[in-house]
């Protein structure tokens, strides 16, 4: 790039220079920036101005700033300043999660607890004190690397969930709510911790969620009785994948999608003949993965096709005679 213009000096005139250094031009702002207290400076000067209001999510207390944390604290901050940049005023305070389980997770780990038991024995004010001592350990590094991204947000008024005033003004606006009728009772499905004895929320479920192999069986069930279509099936078994193997002896009934293609096909190995949708006819056929084994035999022939509306009504013999 060479022949560019840039700013010598911030506060002086353009001047030519060999190549652009941008790493060097920021920490250059951001020193201007710190200098002159250009945001406490902004907040003075629009404070008089119709407020914006603002809420910052807070992150959890207990880790550094990730990328995630620096792309929405990016997104922040460009609302916020356009907001003030076309004459509004907005207070803009950073804040700490200090509630939910990465805290006590921390915890747990120093103080060797395993289980809400162990938590009821040393005693719920003593665990809360060793949770609330390592909350803000932190707090210096995100300081540091949030002002490094060039994000203006007050630090040193600065509100954590723990704080009794915060809390109190939660339960405030919730009574209000459930005052007003705006609340309403009702269930809903959540990941539990049986050693912590709580819900987990969804962002702390992820933290544990880990790919497994679930058991899974192809079962046969020999057909006994002819569709009212008329499809000849007698004799031939249908297929059924499940992962849930365990639900088999309470099994009732089987299903088959109306409109997608069926196929009776014959096992040329074990002359077995055998009815299933035709798309997952290369998950049970598969080729020998032996090496140097090439079998140029069809695995099987397909007898014919049809829709799965012509297999409704069918009767198969159950696994069990538990129902029969």
């Amino acid at each position: 790039m060479s022949g560019c213009r840039s700013n010598d000096d911030l506060d002086g005139g353009v001047v030519a220079v060999g190549s652009a250094n941008f790493a060097g031009s920021e920490e250059e702002v951001l020193a201007k920036w710190q200098r002159e207290d250009s945001f406490g400076q902004q907040v003075k000067a629009t404070a008089d101005l119709p407020p914006f209001s603002f809420y910052d999510g807070p992150p959890f207390a207990t880790g550094l700033p990730h990328f995630g944390h620096i792309l929405a604290g990016t997104m922040k901050d460009v609302v916020t300043r356009f907001y003030v940049a076309t004459g509004r005023s907005c207070e803009r305070r950073f804040g700490w999660d200090c509630h939910g389980l990465p805290v006590e997770f921390e915890i747990d780990k120093v103080l060797g607890i395993n289980s809400r038991d162990d938590v009821l024995e040393m005693g719920i004010d003593k665990y809360n004190a060793e949770c609330r001592a390592i909350v803000m350990r932190y707090s210096d590094e995100w300081r540091t690397r949030v002002a490094r991204f060039g994000r203006w947000v007050d630090f040193d008024n600065d509100y954590k969930t723990m704080d009794t005033s915060f809390m109190e003004s939660v339960w405030s606006v919730f009574g209000r709510l459930w005052e007003g009728g705006h609340i309403y009772r009702g269930f809903k499905v959540m990941p539990y911790s049986m050693p912590c004895a709580t819900p987990l929320s969804n962002f702390e479920a992820n933290q544990a969620y880990k790919d497994t192999s679930d058991p899974a069986v192809v079962v046969s069930f020999p057909v006994v009785k002819n569709p009212p279509s008329g499809e000849d099936l007698e004799g031939a078994s249908l297929l059924a994948w499940t992962t849930t193997p365990w639900t088999l002896p309470s099994n009732l009934a089987l299903c088959v999608h109306p409109e997608l293609e069926y196929v009776k096909v014959r096992d040329n190995k074990t002359e077995a003949v055998y009815i299933m949708m035709e798309a997952r006819l290369s998950q049970v056929f598969k080729p020998s993965k032996k090496k140097g084994k090439k079998d140029d035999a069809p695995a099987y022939e397909i007898l014919a096709k049809f829709p799965g509306s012509k297999v409704a009504g069918a009767q198969y013999e159950p696994l069990f005679d538990f129902f029969v």
